[in-house]
């Protein structure tokens, strides 16, 4: 139940999610403001998101191809709604750092999340290029704060039945007023700075909070295309009149748009890396791959 308020929270600053995930959350909370209790299983069930346990049981074991999870929603820190990038930072620096470690697949499954942290993750992957060969794979879900991270890899492969997109961000103001006075509730506000209580939930959103919410996002938003050009290798403007308008789309579209480089699976993703390994004259490799334990 603790995780409610956190994502409560999240709700009023830019937000590096995929809209249909945020509708659901949207659903849990008037269902938890109803006065419906959820404990983590009923709220991992509810979204959709694998726990670490069942992601280290789908995950192959040993190897020299490090596979890193990126999977259900994205926080800065560790949570237990999906994936921080505190974790994934703290993975990727691992297994650079590992001499048995030749290449990097992230494997990703996410709709995104919060911005803090996102950028910075990114940088540090788009930084690493060439010492390592990096990939990351869509293996099912890999949008908004998903794809700006994987967009920092090599390659940006998508399964069959996988899907890619969602460049682009959002915020939501809640107005309860209504609901209070219907509910014969009053608050009466008591604060200090004259924009503490801007865009608080008992009243419309003012114009001039508006304003600033979407100066927000629209710098985030900034953000977003010129790190996806950078990574793509493509045009601001390519990227903000083509694929980076928001839609998810499916594997071809991926493609066709250049959101992704090639459809395959999770097994013809290991054998690519396996091949690069091999013709950099690296150790021999089969294909197996492990995934690095947070232990460090």
């Amino acid at each position: 139940m603790s995780q409610i308020p956190r994502l409560l929270r999240a709700l009023s600053e830019p937000l590096l999610i995929e809209p249909r995930v945020g509708r659901r959350l949207v659903a849990l909370f008037q269902r938890k403001l109803a006065g419906e209790l959820f404990d983590g299983a009923t709220l991992h069930t509810e979204l959709g998101i694998e726990t670490a346990a069942q992601r280290s049981r789908n995950t192959p074991t040993d190897g020299e191809i490090a596979v890193i999870p990126i999977q259900g929603l994205i926080a800065e820190h560790p949570q237990s709604l999906g994936i921080s990038t505190d974790e994934i930072g703290a993975q990727f620096e691992a297994a650079l750092a590992s001499r048995s470690i030749s290449a990097i697949l992230f494997d990703v499954d996410s709709p995104g999340g919060t911005v803090t942290g996102v950028p910075e993750l990114a940088a540090k992957i788009m930084a690493a290029r060439g010492s390592k060969p990096m990939l990351a794979l869509s293996r099912s879900l890999m949008t908004s704060a998903a794809y700006w991270i994987a967009s920092a890899a090599d390659e940006i492969w998508v399964t069959p039945s996988g899907e890619t997109g969602s460049i682009g961000v959002w915020t939501a103001h809640e107005d309860w007023s209504k609901a209070f006075e219907q509910d014969g509730i009053v608050i009466t506000p008591v604060s200090a700075g004259r924009y503490k209580l801007e865009g608080a939930p008992w009243a419309p959103l003012g114009e001039e909070a508006q304003a600033v919410l979407q100066a927000r996002v629209d710098e985030v938003y900034g953000w977003f295309i010129r790190a996806v050009a950078a990574h793509r290798r493509d045009t601001q403007q390519n990227v903000r009149s083509g694929y980076g308008e928001g839609r998810v789309l499916g594997a071809e579209q991926s493609l066709k748009a250049g959101l992704a480089d090639r459809i395959g699976t999770f097994e013809d993703a290991l054998a690519r890396l396996a091949g690069k390994i091999k013709r950099s004259g690296g150790p021999s490799a089969e294909g197996r791959a492990r995934e690095l334990a947070l232990d460090f």
